[in-house]
């Protein structure tokens, strides 16, 4: 699709965002397509109300905005929801800039050690520095490019900050190939600087025409199945760990057949 559509920053994610479609597995083994982001939980302020606040509203009906009164509970919200679907789906969470983006870290660090998809949009500080500083900003008068937002660095699987429009043609379907790689799998931040969010670009109409997402199932291998095997056959009282593969993989039904078949007891893991 040729030709281009003028936009903010914030109207393009959301758009985006909405236009994600992925292929989910369903319990009886069928397919179907199903938005890939189920919605936005938010609350909204300073930071994030006059950009993204708006761009959600107007497409609340294609991508459900919830307003939450946590920004922890928000997202530990969304890091459930994304186990209880598989991985097959996620959501996004915006807050306001400083404590509202640093009650964002546990639920990160807690989507990044369990390889949950979370997609963090909190607001920064501006771009150009004007004003400087906002309310509740937690600023630091030795690094002028540094917010609560560095604070998620660690605990996220890819963070970009977003200082002019068209950096997010590269972040955005970036931060989405991360969270449905089943290796690289987990949480992602983009940054928002409150100004940079309202600021207007001339995109590519096929940008908000993205790929059906198919999330990749990689087979066993086959020297790790030999080994695997061999493990068993030569133990005297073996036991499957069974892990979160086995969720995602939705391979429940196989893994009771092989217990059951040969006896072998099940735990699980965290």
């Amino acid at each position: 699709m040729t030709g281009t559509v003028r936009l903010t920053v914030s109207q393009a994610l959301v758009r985006y965002l909405a236009a994600l479609q992925a292929e989910v597995m369903q319990p009886d083994g069928r397919t179907a397509v199903q938005p890939y982001c189920a919605g936005v939980f938010a609350i909204f302020g300073h930071g994030n109300v006059a950009g993204l606040g708006e761009a959600l509203h107007a497409e609340r009906e294609r991508l459900p905005t919830l307003r939450a009164h946590s920004e922890q509970g928000m997202a530990h919200a969304a890091v459930a929801f994304a186990k209880a679907h598989f991985r097959q789906r996620m959501m996004a969470v915006t807050s306001s800039i400083g404590p509202g983006a640093t009650n964002l870290v546990t639920p990160a660090a807690l989507a990044h050690v369990a390889r949950l998809p979370l997609l963090l949009l909190p607001g920064d500080i501006f771009a150009s520095r004007l004003p400087d500083p906002v309310l509740q900003q937690v600023e630091s008068f030795e690094q002028g490019d540094l917010s609560a937002n560095d604070c998620l660095r660690p605990v996220t699987r890819y963070f970009d900050r977003i200082m002019q429009p068209g950096q997010l043609l590269v972040a955005l379907p970036r931060a989405i190939q991360v969270m449905t790689d089943p290796a690289q799998c987990g949480p992602v931040c983009l940054a928002l600087p409150q100004d940079v969010q309202t600021q207007a670009f001339d995109w590519p109409m096929d940008f908000f025409h993205p790929p059906l997402i198919r999330l990749r199932r990689q087979p066993a291998d086959a020297a790790e199945l030999e080994q695997a095997v061999a493990l068993l056959a030569a133990a005297k009282r073996p036991l499957i760990v069974a892990g979160g593969g086995v969720l995602f993989s939705q391979a429940w039904e196989a893994l009771r057949v092989f217990a059951e078949t040969h006896g072998v007891p099940v735990a699980e893991s965290q």
